[in-house]
């Protein structure tokens, strides 16, 4: 089709266009099954009694809908008819701007000079969008000015990938007694094989909830906060081992079951995972943390804190801190957690004090503290909360942090020092640096190493604990700007064709067998080993829009536009530049969908990523300050005591 043709069909509305990509779900301040007053013992499941046949998924009421996609490949064909599915009672609505879908396809087309700066987030109008930034995207590399043919063209082309996201987002709701609770891992029809992917995992729901919470529709995240809160472990859970109460699982699933005595009912249950079911049996340490910046960004986007103010909440998040917090044989102001317990959740080497953990503890800490109560019985919490986060923003940006300056002193470090004043605290063997790294760093830029342990520094790159590491404030100003400078000066070797590593580099050869065990969907360059994730777009994008560099991650997201969609929305990508669809990579993955849509939706206004940034107050900066400038050989003072026995 000729290309003014395509313009003409668009712009008359005869172009095909998706349905179903405004819904507004139950109001705030709908009334849930849930209690207040936490209880001393709860059980295990959840249940809700329900009619016959009643539902667990809800394919969001499509029927059979076929749409012709983007280079004329056919979309997907949702089923609506599925066994134990109801239709979404949620109503098409305006969108976040209060427009028609009708008065949005006439704006798509505008030149720029006569299109609104931004849409309005809920109700109260965001920033200037991240074209005031880049002034003139680039197509094919060159400069098009807006209002020129080829720009509508791919203008309308996002568009269309924009919507197809939604409405796949929108397919993959759970319901749980007719109330939207989640979003399951993945919806590949194609799959013999299930697995676990129909679960709503807490860590895949993030960046979900945050794209629910963007478009305004907060009922399915204040669902999930409180009904996730319900399944907080208090009891036994793998066989015969009773982990830390406070612990949250890592997923959950929703079954339909008839009741007892009854055949012509049944009820909804609520069934959590927590480590019992997992590869490995690990239990999460991440989804508590998650949790908690979920709830803060519910709280800050909606308005709504009567939830972080209810009890149980309060109790909730009072559990998880003491969890994290309890005193143990561990020296270090780090989290000490085993491999496999957060996105990587396979063996690859990660035990000890990976980075991701420690971000995530940070970050969720920071906003523990703004929402906890003001209280007597939370105030020995708080001390503790706040000695913690100084010694550990101390800790990871002092030891942690590697750039050409820091590798160059590891290389001389002096080894074997029994002192107060000893340089090399952790006995750091300079062979330990590998021969990658040498011709790796860059003259300008560094980053947070994967892990530190005595005698060890794992020198990979994690991506999401240095994306977060910056949304965080964990670290220095100077720090986060040198990250984006390693990866716009690296982005071959990160982002390549489609963003982004989720580690670099992969192990390889004999490291690869000893270190995952001969995982054979760990292999090099694949999965967690060196796979390229979509879903890290938002943390990308986020953590860009934080340090006022947006270009990065607007250029990251163009790079992911070219080949999502007619890839049909895939876990992760295989090889070293991420040419190939993974090789075990489940398609129409949610955190993949959902992880373009925040970056799209906050690319257009930046100012919305202030629900997810936690910004260093005075306080901290000032206590960091002070033991940065104190002498690090200085002797420890200790006073000569007299014991009597």
């Amino acid at each position: 089709m000729a290309a003014p043709e395509v313009v003409i069909r668009v712009m008359s509305g005869s172009f095909p266009r998706f349905s179903g990509c405004n819904f507004s779900f139950r109001n705030v301040n709908g009334v849930l099954p849930i209690e207040s007053v936490v209880k001393s013992r709860r059980k295990r499941s959840l249940f809700c009694h329900r009619g016959v046949n009643a539902s667990r998924i809800t394919q969001n009421g499509f029927g059979d809908l076929a749409v012709e996609g983007i280079n004329g490949v056919a979309l997907r064909k949702f089923e609506a008819n599925r066994a134990d599915s109801t239709s979404c009672k949620c109503q098409p609505a305006r969108n976040a701007s209060g427009i028609s879908s009708e008065e949005e396809s006439r704006m798509w087309f505008m030149d720029e000079a006569d299109r609104p700066t931004s849409l309005p987030l809920n109700g109260v109008a965001c920033t200037s969008s991240i074209d005031e930034h880049n002034k003139k995207p680039k197509l094919n590399g060159k400069s098009g000015a807006a209002g020129t043919i080829e720009y509508k063209l791919q203008d309308a082309r996002e568009k269309m990938i924009e919507d197809e996201a939604w409405s796949l987002l929108r397919a993959s709701v759970v319901h749980y007694c007719n109330n939207p609770i989640g979003t399951i891992a993945a919806n590949d029809l194609s799959s013999a094989s299930i697995l676990n992917y129909d679960q709503v995992f807490i860590r895949d729901f993030i960046p979900s909830g945050v794209a629910f919470l963007l478009m305004g529709e907060y009922d399915i995240v204040r669902n999930f906060i409180l009904h996730t809160l319900q399944l907080q472990s208090w009891e036994k859970t793998m066989d015969c081992y009773s982990p830390g109460q406070g612990l949250m699982p890592a997923s959950f699933k929703v079954r339909t079951v008839p009741l007892d005595g009854d055949d012509s009912a049944t009820e909804d249950v609520l069934d959590p995972d927590f480590g019992e079911a997992a590869i490995g049996r690990v239990a999460p340490v991440d989804s508590g943390l998650w949790w908690i910046i979920l709830l803060r960004a519910y709280g800050k986007c909606s308005g709504d804190l009567s939830v972080q103010e209810r009890v149980d909440v309060q109790t909730g998040m009072k559990m998880i801190l003491k969890l994290c917090l309890a005193d143990g044989f561990d020296m270090f102001p780090t989290l000490l957690v085993t491999d496999g317990s957060c996105m990587i959740d396979r063996r690859m080497g990660i035990h000890g004090h990976p980075l991701e953990i420690q971000a995530l503890f940070y970050s969720a800490l920071l906003c523990a503290r703004e929402m906890l109560a003001p209280e007597d019985a939370s105030a020995d919490l708080l001390r503790a909360l706040n000695n913690r986060l100084v010694a550990l923003s101390f800790h990871i940006r002092e030891y942690y942090w590697i750039d050409m300056r820091k590798l160059n002193e590891i290389y001389r470090y002096k080894t074997e020092e029994y002192s107060y004043e000893a340089v090399n605290k952790f006995n750091i063997y300079p062979d330990q640096i590998p021969s990658w790294l040498v011709e790796f760093m860059p003259g300008k830029g560094g980053y947070l190493i994967g892990n530190l342990q005595p005698a060890h520094m794992d020198f990979r790159i994690f991506s999401l604990g240095n994306m977060w590491s910056i949304v965080s404030g964990l670290t220095t100003e100077d720090q986060s700007h040198a990250i984006l400078d390693l990866i716009e000066a690296k982005w071959d070797e990160l982002v390549a064709e489609m963003p982004f590593k989720i580690c670099y580099p992969a192990l390889e050869g004999e490291e690869w067998r000893m270190i995952t065990g001969c995982d054979p969907k760990n292999t090099p360059w694949s999965y967690h080993n060196g796979g390229s994730w979509p879903t890290l777009l938002w943390q990308l994008t986020v953590a860009c829009i934080k340090m006022n560099r947006p270009e990065i991650a607007s250029r990251a997201v163009k790079v992911a536009e070219k080949r999502i969609s007619s890839d049909k929305w895939p876990e992760y990508y295989d090889t070293k530049r991420g040419r190939f669809v993974g090789k075990q990579a489940r398609l129409f993955q949610t955190w993949s969908i959902a992880g373009y849509l925040v970056a799209k939706h906050l690319l257009a206004n930046p100012s919305a990523a202030n629900i997810l940034v936690n910004e260093e107050d005075s306080e901290l900066r000032n206590a960091f300050s002070s033991m940065i400038n104190a002498n690090p050989r200085k002797r420890r003072g200790w006073k000569k005591q007299s014991f009597i026995v």
